[in-house]
């Protein structure tokens, strides 16, 4: 176990004159509250803050933060209260340990959205205190160096959390050091056959790597030194989870990796890694495709460093790195390397641009509120496989792989994102679901009377331009509701004997639109449209019971809307997110066919096919209402009648024809009569048109089968 002596000399190391009284105090509190508690590994509890505080030191983190790591579980683990902490330590601590603490306390209805709200959190705490999340990365890199005493089932829950999240956040904050660490652990306990299988073939080939790598530094050493170069050439650490990250993306064996083996020149100037560049490719041959200068272009961490690929000694691939040690400093401690912070945690003016896409996570999370959703938009920001494009005027910018011009609209400004009409790519017109490729030049084409479209949505890519086309849509939306509500409202009040223009002019419709928590009349007839507050309701705020029960009960637009919280319905009502639909039984319409949709009094929308007997008699064109498939696929139960000659193995061969197609049968009826014919009547799940078509086709292929066709259900 680490001893506060260790600590206290890490710390003396690069800060020789800190007053670590803070940190012995801490300690001897720590001990004192989580006296007799154990971890799953049977040591005593203090063990683990003993090497939180550890982590940070090495992280080199400023006094208050590694003093925290002695108490950062006393608040969640113990009795004592953020008023104790505050009393015994003062006021920044306690914010620290207060936000270490809020993150991950709430129970959630879903791991997903347990994922989605423990990171809104963290993002708050960021935006608050960047130091807080240093301490929750130091927490997280701990648990995971023990997860091999917790049960199986945390053990991957744990490890997959820390892939999703805290590594691509240790990446996105540039600490190279805790991020290759966290890969590691997780790929050990989320992929454990390929982990020790990799593992077992690095070994294998260790001895024979050593040697070369020796003998490779020692001989460009020598050649740096000849052209006057200061340079340290140092072996390349190989991490398990990037070369088995490599052997996936690019389709190719262990054997075939470039970089195996790899060496870092680190050196004291800009020109002198370019031109330790040319030395080493005076040496031995570039493999094509395979330099990378992060130094013109930094990744969105601020990484910087020159990246190639040669074929070095005995004709082995060799990858070299070269940076200077300011360079290097960032690429493993990030935030870390420098003193960033104003009191308080707060990143210095200087800094502050290298944490705009913190801002921009700031802002999904207040506006997106799927879970699922925000997660993705939160990894793509977190997961930057980056290309590097740039404006006519020459300026860079970044934007993860696949990115199209719809995001770089959106990246220039909101206006021109959503009048984009097209792009010039290299000069050349391209279409607006191009993929962008490093280094092109992008020039947006716009028109005032452009707006944005719902297939944007499957086109752009980055977090910014899809929360600003949502952002866009819903607003439409709910002009297009506000709209819809008004008129429901106007035609519904007359069996009231209400009317809506002189309660709107009087005052009172305002006064019942916040008495339903809407911040205003709009708000209120929006609500009407989307079918979740009734007319009824409304009049029942102005008319006395008495009056309103002579009243017929609910009728007209109000009877036939209702209520229904959104879903992932697979049929969606166009300009509308949230009424309740129904599929009707008479036609059981699936995913691929004509459909319309007709308003039903009590049952919201009904979706029939096109071409239904029942839907083309409905002739109230007041109740219709245009209607999409939202999904490619959707399950829906579907009801098919086969007549065949009644011999034995038929019902299996016509179930066998259903199961083989991966088709399930939810209900089944069999009738024979009395001319040895029998009826089978099935209820089957299909996830389109083309599978019904398909179990159909393989069903009428069956000897003895006489007719196939589509019944109603129930």
């Amino acid at each position: 176990m680490l001893r506060l002596g260790d600590i206290i000399k890490k710390v003396e190391l690069y800060q020789p004159h800190a007053d670590t009284s803070l940190l012995e105090k801490a300690y001897i509190f720590s001990a004192k509250v989580h006296h007799g508690q154990i971890r799953y590994s049977g040591e005593p509890y203090l063990s683990h803050p003993l090497e939180v505080t550890g982590i940070l030191a090495d992280l080199k983190m400023d006094l208050p933060t590694v003093s925290v790591g002695l108490l950062h579980d006393t608040v969640e683990d113990t009795l004592v209260t953020l008023e104790e902490i505050e009393a015994l330590f003062g006021a920044d601590i306690r914010n620290l340990v207060d936000g270490v603490t809020k993150i991950g306390q709430v129970e959630f209805s879903s791991p997903a959205e347990k994922a989605a709200e423990n990171f809104r959190k963290m993002i708050l705490a960021m935006a608050n205190d960047i130091r807080v999340v240093m301490i929750k990365l130091a927490d997280r890199l701990h648990n995971m160096r023990t997860l091999n005493y917790m049960p199986p089932e945390k053990q991957k829950r744990i490890a997959q959390e820390t892939m999703d999240i805290y590594a691509p956040l240790a990446n996105r904050l540039g600490i190279g050091r805790l991020k290759w660490e966290l890969e590691d652990l997780s790929f050990r306990y989320l992929e454990p056959e390929m982990y020790y299988e990799l593992r077992s073939k690095i070994a294998k080939t260790r001895r024979d790597r050593n040697k070369l790598v020796e003998q490779t530094q020692k001989l460009l050493k020598t050649e740096l030194d000849k052209t006057g170069i200061k340079a340290e050439v140092t072996g390349r650490p190989k991490h398990f989870y990037s070369i088995y990250s490599k052997i996936q993306r690019k389709g190719v064996t262990f054997e075939e990796i470039m970089d195996l083996l790899g060496v870092r020149v680190i050196t004291d100037s800009i020109q002198n890694c370019y031109a330790a560049l040319g030395v080493v490719h005076s040496l031995w041959k570039p493999i094509p495709r395979e330099f990378d200068d992060y130094i013109a272009m930094p990744k969105p961490n601020y990484y910087q460093s020159l990246h190639t690929a040669v074929i070095g000694p005995h004709a082995q691939p060799l990858e070299v790195q070269i940076r200077t040690d300011e360079m290097h400093r960032i690429a493993e401690s990030g935030i870390a390397a420098h003193w960033i912070y104003k009191e308080g945690g707060q990143v210095e003016d200087k800094y502050s641009e290298r944490f705009t896409w913190l801002q921009q996570l700031l802002e999904w999370q207040q506006d997106v509120k799927d879970p699922q959703e925000f997660m993705r938009s939160v990894k793509t920001e977190l997961f930057p496989d980056e290309v590097f494009i740039f404006t006519p005027k020459g300026d860079v910018r970044n934007f993860p792989k696949g990115a199209t011009p719809i995001d770089f609209a959106y990246n220039i400004h909101t206006d021109i994102g959503h009048h984009c009409v097209g792009a010039k790519v290299n000069g050349k017109l391209a279409p607006l679901n191009y993929e962008l490729k490093n280094g092109e030049i992008v020039e947006i084409i716009t028109s005032p009377l452009h707006q944005p479209s719902r297939d944007w949505l499957k086109i752009a890519r980055t977090g910014k331009a899809l929360n600003r086309i949502r952002y866009w849509l819903r607003a439409q939306q709910k002009q297009r509701s506000t709209t819809l509500g008004r008129e429901i409202c106007e035609k519904e009040m007359r069996h009231y004997a209400l009317n809506l223009s002189k309660l709107e002019r009087s005052g009172q419709l305002k006064e019942i639109a916040i008495m339903f928590n809407c911040q205003g009349v709009d708000d209120l007839m929006a609500a009407i449209g989307y079918g979740k507050i009734s007319v009824r309701q409304i009049a029942a705020k102005i008319l006395p019971p008495e009056s309103l029960e002579k009243q017929q009960a609910e009728s007209g637009f109000s009877k036939l809307l209702k209520k229904v919280t959104p879903s992932s319905q697979a049929v969606k009502i166009k300009g509308f997110d949230d009424l309740l639909i129904n599929y009707a039984r008479c036609c059981n319409p699936v995913v691929g066919e004509d459909v319309i949709g007709f308003i039903t009094r009590g049952r919201g929308v009904t979706i029939h096919r096109a071409d239904c007997g029942n839907a083309l008699n409905l002739s109230d064109p007041e109740r219709r209402i245009e209607v999409e498939w939202t999904q490619s696929k959707s399950i829906q139960p579907v009801g098919i009648e086969v007549v065949s000659a009644d011999r034995q193995g038929v019902l299996a061969e016509i179930t066998g024809a259903i199961s083989k197609i991966g088709i399930n049968i939810i209900n089944a009826k069999i009738h024979v009569d009395a001319g040895n014919k029998a009826t089978h009547n099935f209820v089957i799940e299909v996830m389109d048109i083309k599978q019904l078509h398909k179990v159909l086709k393989a069903i009428q292929q069956i000897k003895d089968v006489l007719t196939v066709e589509r019944i109603k259900t129930a």
